[in-house]
């Protein structure tokens, strides 16, 4: 049975539960402008009733706060992070197309002179020295404007291989930051259920564990998996703590109160995978099993996907073939083949290749080709040899096997640009070198080639009828002149040129002897009829294709057209993903964040309910006053 002031107990649980949720709203409007903050809400319950002996058979005993949880719906939270990681990946994508973008443009009237401008100019100062052959000055005027044209692209080259260490360096940084990100979730997992398991409710530090999964997410994609944990003894029992994981790319990085981190480890020196790339670019493995840590899989997403797509996006162009051939530790592939271009070849000097998924290390490679009635060149086979291959390995269960050098990746990165421009190289200097190894110079000697590959300290002249070139301890074969040694990084003027203008040819040995013939002792340099190669020169500016069946002229709009769309489709899609972000946003916090209006009402409301609950602490502190004073009770 109730005691005789049991009513002032019934007001009090009042007074009690209204001010917990003043408090309550209160906290709310403080972080309206906070961010990450989750509105919190008091949760009450009608207590427990007690049972008297009369008709009625229970009284009502007041009200309970029981809990002060947050307001949040895991639904919005999954599509916010799912988003998320599409707007990181667009975003960074963007960031570095834009840069990309502007080593490429073109501008005669300002300073940015590009490379329709600088050969345009190149091929109007051979014009003019066709009409004066002899002119020394006309020479070094063409000579100039050839080497500002090799100077155009490998300046492009310290361009891309710099934003290449950019993101490179970037790559290092956000791994260090999601491996801090998995230390702070854990952590926080154990402070959570320690404060959980005691009845609370650790809604700050959940909003903390939150905000850093909102900031994971646009990093890698990321799956969260809450369970409660329970009692081993009686599985029935909730204790109030909860399990808490976090996947990336399918596998775990938060496990409860463990965490696993992701090391970067920089590529060996034989371990590169385009000719070009710069030394040091890093791998990601787990720490903890040494396993690869997978960038380039179709459920990969976010930042980090962005960065190595940049990095090493090869649009798919990297060596493959299929083995046909063992002979010791030299393996010939001559099916199947991703390059039979000599301008395509990507590869470097020394890497891994994989058979059958399985890696070798090579050392060297030789090729073979065959040659058109035009001149142009078809790779037919590769020969690479193989070295320190494992005794217990048999090559020729491995014929038949796919080969394939790097991995493929299906993005316009930075090595793919740097490829574009090194296949226009080769395929230009090749052509315009071929023409003038017809020629003779000035004095009547014949003439080897103008442009070159300047490697290391050396220069490459491209004037052997078969080329080998040794390497160290390795040898590097081809049964035809080959410009696998051009790149647009190395490309340049030969020295001999450019000290000394009269050893660039303008006549062909043939037109040369028959003029000579006519007249022995004649100056013919000068003569009208001494420029015959020059004008076939001047045809490899438009009339001779070269690259993507166009002329040499048209290079610069191919290549700026991959950028400008590979531009734009970053830039649609980010604002598409941003504009996705923010609806979701907006669903996000029409559930869980604060709202100044709604708040304003919920304070007048348990304000009333408050002042409700006092009155009746004073009208039942008047009856007892009464009660006491005229009864005695």
């Amino acid at each position: 049975m109730p005691s005789t002031f049991f009513g002032l107990t019934i007001a009090g649980s009042g007074l009690s539960s209204f001010q917990a949720a003043i408090n309550t709203t209160a906290n709310n409007i403080s972080n309206v402008q906070t961010d990450g903050y989750t509105k919190q809400v008091a949760n009450r319950v009608a207590s427990e009733a007690l049972r008297v002996h009369q008709k009625y058979g229970t009284t009502g005993s007041g009200v309970t706060t029981t809990s002060i949880t947050q307001v949040r719906d895991f639904y919005y939270d999954v599509k916010y992070w799912e988003n998320n990681a599409n707007v990181g990946y667009y975003d960074k994508r963007l960031y570095y197309m834009k840069q990309i973008e502007t080593y490429y443009i073109d501008d005669e009237k300002t300073y940015q002179k590009g490379f329709s401008t600088i050969l345009d100019t190149m091929f109007k100062d051979l014009d003019s020295l066709k009409r004066n052959a002899g002119d020394v000055n006309k020479r070094n005027e063409f000579i100039g404007a050839s080497s500002n044209l090799t100077s155009y692209f490998t300046g492009i080259s310290e361009e891309l291989q710099s934003l290449q260490s950019s993101c490179n360096d970037e790559i290092k940084t956000i791994v260090a930051k999601v491996n801090a990100t998995a230390s702070k979730i854990a952590t926080l997992n154990k402070q959570i259920n320690q404060l959980e398991l005691n009845g609370g409710y650790a809604n700050e530090l959940r909003d903390q564990r939150a905000l850093l999964i909102d900031d994971l997410a646009q990093i890698v994609p990321v799956t969260v998996n809450e369970v409660p944990i329970k009692d081993s003894k009686y599985p029935d029992r909730v204790t109030g703590a909860n399990w808490y994981t976090v996947s990336i790319n399918g596998q775990d990085i938060v496990d409860g109160y463990d965490y696993r981190t992701i090391e970067c480890r920089a590529r060996d020196y034989y371990e590169k995978v385009n000719q070009t790339d710069i030394d040091g670019l890093y791998d990601l493995y787990w720490s903890d099993t040494g396993n690869s840590f997978n960038t380039t899989n179709a459920s990969m997403n976010g930042q980090l996907r962005a960065l190595f797509e940049m990095r090493d996006g090869n649009n798919e162009e990297n060596f493959s073939g299929v083995l046909t051939k063992v002979d010791g530790n030299k393996v010939t592939f001559d099916q199947k083949l991703s390059i039979t271009d000599m301008a395509g070849m990507n590869m470097d000097t020394e890497g891994i290749i994989t058979i059958g998924n399985k890696n070798f290390h090579y050392n060297g490679f030789s090729y073979k080709t065959t040659v058109d009635a035009e001149g142009n060149e078809t790779i037919t086979s590769f020969t690479f040899n193989l070295e320190d291959v494992d005794a217990t390995v048999n090559l020729d269960d491995y014929v038949g096997k796919k080969a394939e050098i790097g991995t493929s990746i299906d993005s316009l990165g930075i090595p793919y640009y740097m490829n574009q421009m090194t296949a226009f190289v080769r395929s230009f200097a090749s052509k315009f070198n071929r023409l003038e190894q017809t020629g003779v110079d000035l004095n009547g000697n014949d003439m080897r080639t103008f442009f070159v590959a300047n490697i290391t300290k050396e220069e490459r002249a491209f004037a052997d009828d078969n080329f080998e070139m040794k390497a160290g301890n390795y040898t590097y074969t081809s049964e035809s002149d080959t410009y696998y040694w051009l790149t647009a990084a190395n490309f340049g003027v030969a020295k001999e040129c450019v000290k000394d203008p009269t050893r660039f040819s303008t006549i062909t040995k043939d037109k040369y002897n028959e003029l000579k013939g006519k007249d022995p002792t004649g100056d013919i340099t000068q003569g009208e009829d001494a420029y015959d190669l020059a004008e076939e020169l001047l045809k490899l500016q438009s009339d001779v294709k070269m690259y993507r069946n166009c002329g040499a002229s048209d290079f610069l709009k191919c290549l700026y057209n991959d950028v400008s769309v590979d531009k734009q489709e970053a830039s649609t899609f980010n604002e598409n993903f941003a504009n996705i972000s923010e609806s979701i946003t907006s669903q996000r916090l029409s559930i869980s964040g604060v709202d100044e209006d709604e708040e304003a009402l919920d304070l007048v409301k348990f304000q009333n309910a408050y002042n409700l609950s006092s009155q009746m602490v004073q009208v039942m502190t008047e009856m007892y006053d009464q009660l006491i004073l005229q009864t005695g009770v």
